[in-house]
């Protein structure tokens, strides 16, 4: 059995019950034994061997007693009586074959019981077998068949000191009994299986849980790094790489995309600091993180013209300050990703960024921008934070959808719930 530890290793120890597998039946612990991984062991325990001793003297008992009240019976022959008690001393020594082949010998002792009374005793243990280790149906076709040559038995070979409904009333109620302790004993044991198996699936769903959370909580903060974070170093990036392309610019473009790139790259170290400062405290909410609103997106677009962009915002928001905290961050991180994404792969053209909505109608965000052009230098990407967004408005109600326009340009348009 296997434990998953707080830093999510797997550690292996012993099952509690090994310690007491001798005091287990064998069909029990060897369930147990391939259910921990350990190969099936069919060997006796402790205990099948004390049962098993138990049964052979039960039925040495029973057939001792049915031998004294033969030699009661002056009418039966001496040929007769000693072939009664070969047959039950015989069957007395089958007793320990009787976990191995249950069925077999329950079937094999309803024609010796009906010839020999000191088979009794065996005859009896083996249906208490069949009910602990068969199902009921092999157990009501044994018993049954018992049971309906009871009377044939008695009136053939009737007892000396019992009346003849008497004793068979008795024979079928002893038969009864040990049927209904055999299914109490075999209903005893298929719960603790269940119990087990309910325990181990317990353990793998608290497993699968802990490993699903862990995922979810990974997914949401290399979504939340890629929204803070991917905005400003692709401006880095892009100021770069303009530098480098254009080594003969002017001194006074070259500070200013210098000074781009300096307030960038600062931003960019304070974002990374307030999120590791709250991945080191352990917070799950939201206190402490850069969380935008609707109303940063004039904030938002003022930076991105002061890198050199061409933006276009209109926002047409009915009652904009009541906008969800929710729906408004989702809606700035939706912006904020097509503008990175338009700064990327289609510099110098002009972005047009559409809000418009209103509560009970939703909240829709429109971002185009035309082709590039001429040849556009690569900028590196994962290519994650289109799908992030979508995973962003989906689970909300919201929509998100996003593709190239007819004209060659690509456009990104969300709907968000706003009741």
């Amino acid at each position: 059995m296997s434990t998953v530890t707080q830093s999510g290793t797997t550690t292996s120890e012993a099952p509690v019950w090994a310690a007491r597998r001798w005091w287990l039946p064998s069909a029990v612990a060897d369930e147990l034994d391939r259910d921990a991984g350990s190969p099936g062991r069919s060997r006796r325990t402790a205990r099948d061997r004390l049962v098993d001793f138990c049964c052979f003297l039960a039925a040495i008992a029973v057939g001792l007693a049915a031998a004294q009240s033969l030699d009661h019976r002056a009418d039966l022959p001496r040929a007769l009586s000693v072939a009664d008690q070969v047959l039950g001393a015989l069957s007395c020594g089958v007793v320990w074959l009787r976990r191995r082949h249950p069925l077999a010998l329950a079937a094999a002792m309803v024609p010796v019981g009906f010839m020999s009374d000191t088979s009794a005793g065996t005859g009896l243990v083996a249906l208490f077998t069949l009910a602990v280790h068969r199902p009921f149906r092999y157990v009501a076709w044994i018993a049954g068949t018992q049971l309906a040559l009871l009377p044939v038995h008695y009136k053939l070979r009737p007892d000396p000191d019992l009346p003849y409904l008497g004793i068979i009333a008795f024979s079928a109620v002893l038969s009864l009994s040990v049927v209904g302790w055999g299914m109490f004993v075999r209903s005893k044991r298929q719960l603790m299986l269940s119990l087990r198996d309910r325990a181990r699936r317990a353990e793998t769903e608290a497993r699968l849980r802990a490993e699903q959370a862990q995922r979810l909580a990974r997914e949401a903060i290399a979504r939340e790094m890629h929204d803070v974070l991917a905005h400003r170093p692709t401006l880095l990036s892009v100021h770069a790489g303009a530098l480098e392309l254009r080594p003969d610019a002017p001194r006074e473009e070259v500070a200013r995309a210098a000074g781009v790139i300096r307030e960038s790259a600062h931003e960019a170290l304070q974002d990374l600091r307030e999120i590791i400062g709250v991945l080191r405290a352990g917070d799950a909410g939201d206190e402490g993180r850069p969380q935008p609103t609707l109303a940063g997106l004039d904030t938002l677009v003022a930076e991105s013209r002061e890198a050199g962009m061409k933006v276009a915002l209109a926002q047409r928001v009915v009652e904009p300050a009541a906008v969800p905290a929710s729906v408004g961050r989702t809606a700035y991180r939706v912006v904020q990703e097509a503008l990175t994404n338009a700064r990327k792969h289609a510099p110098g053209t002009e972005v047009t960024v559409t809000v418009t909505g209103g509560s009970g109608h939703g909240l829709t965000v429109h971002v185009r921008n035309p082709p590039p052009d001429g040849e556009v230098p690569h900028v590196p990407g994962s290519g994650q934070g289109l799908i992030g967004l979508t995973e962003r408005a989906t689970p909300a109600g919201g929509t998100l959808r996003h593709g190239p326009t007819p004209d060659g340009g690509f456009e990104v348009r969300a709907r968000l719930p706003w009741d």
